[in-house]
């Protein structure tokens, strides 16, 4: 019998190893992106714009994978490398950043913007997103871990979070599911079949809040559902319907039929009323079909349209291009096609394969030429469709990419090297992440044709607190180390390297230099303003 079991146990380990292997690296699945992004655009005669240079790169990667501007030492240490083989440093500098602790805070960030627009501060919940990144736990775990906690966490309730945030709001709950995790927005249909999209009508929209009608929580945190209960409208024609559980594919789950007795469900409905008033009342018994579970299932289990698979792609690859391969993100139906449709399907195949692996497939989308593109087009009078990719688009720093981003910009770069010195960095990004909570509290979640509020530029301009905090002259300030910098060449310089992540160009360096000069009786006051000014502009406001 052991015998037996050594030999499965062996058959599974090697295909486990011959599942892995067959899978194509990053920098194959990054060929591929390329290859079909480039094929569109010599199909419609368009020309690229020419791929970043090495800083700019360090910038819009490091911003990317690890949610804040490069160090200065990071700079130095990436443009040395990157001058002897560029692209073997750019896929170091990749793997470097997607394995450093700033990779899982970051995404958990992104995760906490996305899933509850940061509803209201929920340390547990954020705890539970920063152990899911860290681990890099594949999407459909998380998927299942937030809508069926009570199978998959035992006593843990903090994905219970993300369901009870919404519970009180069955519609809200309904859109939020059905926008953030498959990429439809089937609102519209609530009132009438969709208007403008044949794809959904009434019975989607009913269909999908079948699957949360029973859901609710208990005194003590846990979520349940109850026995009975699914929803009906009333149609156009002034006919009542119920549509049952009926998913986005049109799939629908037969509804068991309800077998106990009269007096057994009354006993069950006054535990559920019991439980959802007293935090000492244990949650009643479960029911042995729970739609809740079901939506999961059928979500994992589309095969065809992949709504769960594409989404998660295209809401990867618009955070990371600026724009989705189906846009706007919540619009995927047969009459809002994708850019590129080929690229989108390989890539939720590549997902699937991979175990809705994330952080894999950032790393090969930020492997491509296509991701390292400039802004700036070949021919400046030729107007570029955004969905051809061929030109990079600017993206507005989230507002913790924002907020850490200040504390690195405004940090004595010889105190704060980042991953140059990589033991010590898990412990000072920890801090740096609690340090940034207070700005990042007071900063706009941006949304599609963001531009900076006047709210936020006068907050800027007129709050003393925040000034005085990143334009300290103390010695583990910016602004202190530059005063003890003697060349005015080399503060200008060293003030571009850590705010900028660039060296200053000829006219800006002669520029300030004539400032600097003009105040050298206030030269203090002169650095503080230098750095202020970097700081308040677009260019650091955006990553580009």
């Amino acid at each position: 019998m052991r015998f037996i079991l050594f030999i499965l146990a062996a058959l599974h380990l090697t295909v486990g190893i011959s599942a892995e292997a067959d899978l194509p690296d990053a920098r194959q699945v990054a060929v591929q992106i390329d290859s079909i992004i480039n094929e569109r655009l010599e199909a419609e005669g368009v020309t690229a714009a020419p791929l970043l240079n090495d800083e700019q790169f360090l910038r819009r990667v490091t911003l990317d994978l690890a949610g804040r501007i490069p160090t200065a030492a990071e700079r130095a240490a990436f443009l040395s490398q990157a001058a002897t083989d560029q692209q073997a440093s750019r896929a170091k500098l990749v793997e470097q950043l997607i394995e450093s602790p700033d990779y899982a805070y970051h995404t958990r960030n992104q995760l906490d913007i996305l899933l509850l627009l940061r509803k209201q501060h929920d340390p547990k919940w954020r705890e539970y997103l920063l152990e899911a990144t860290t681990e890099n736990r594949g999407w459909d775990r998380i998927f299942r871990e937030i809508f069926q906690p009570e199978d998959t966490m035992s006593n843990d309730l903090r994905p219970v979070t993300y369901v009870t945030k919404q519970l009180n709001d069955l519609d809200e709950l309904t859109n939020n599911a059905s926008i953030k995790w498959l990429g439809v927005n089937i609102a519209c249909a609530k009132c009438h079949d969709h208007p403008l999209v044949d794809d959904w009508t009434q019975d989607h929209y009913y269909g999908m809040t079948s699957f949360f009608k029973r859901t609710f929580r208990t005194k003590q945190g846990f979520l349940s559902e109850r026995y009975e209960g699914l929803p009906k409208y009333t149609d156009i024609y002034g006919d009542e319907q119920q549509p049952g559980l009926m998913f986005l594919t049109g799939e629908k789950i037969d509804v068991p039929e309800m077998t106990m007795e009269e007096d057994e469900l009354k006993k069950l409905q006054e535990a559920i009323k019991k439980s959802e008033r007293d935090d000492k009342s244990s949650p009643p018994p479960r029911p042995d079909f729970r739609p809740r579970t079901e939506f999961v299932k059928l979500a994992l289990g589309d095969h065809d349209k992949r709504f769960f698979a594409r989404n998660l792609v295209n809401r990867i690859w618009a955070r990371l291009l600026g724009r989705g391969l189906v846009h706007p993100l919540d619009q995927m139906h047969s009459q809002n096609p994708p850019s590129h449709p080929e690229l989108l399907e390989q890539l939720s195949q590549h997902v699937v394969k991979t175990g809705y692996d994330i952080k894999r497939l950032t790393k090969a989308i930020v492997l491509s030429d296509t991701y390292a593109r400039g802004r700036t087009s070949p021919n400046a009078s030729e107007s570029i469709a955004p969905e051809l990719f061929a030109v990079g688009i600017a993206r507005p720093l989230a507002p913790r990419q924002l907020s850490l981003s200040l504390r690195i910009a405004s940090s004595n770069p010889e105190k704060l090297k980042g991953l140059v010195e990589a033991d010590a960095w898990p412990e000072k990004r920890s801090e740096l992440e609690k340090a940034s909570e207070g700005v990042a509290r007071k900063l706009l979640i941006p949304d599609e044709g963001f531009q900076i509020p006047v709210t936020e530029a006068l907050w800027f301009s007129n709050n003393k607190s925040l000034q005085n905090d990143l334009l300290s002259q103390s010695g583990d300030r910016l602004a202190g180390f530059l005063k003890q910098t003697e060349s005015d060449e080399e503060m200008i310089a060293s003030a571009f390297r850590s705010v900028l992540s660039r060296a200053p160009a000829d006219d800006e360096q002669s520029t300030l230099m004539e400032y600097v000069t003009t105040r050298r009786d206030r030269r203090d006051d002169a650095i503080k303003h230098l750095v202020w000014a970097l700081m308040a502009t677009p260019e650091f406001r955006f990553n580009h």
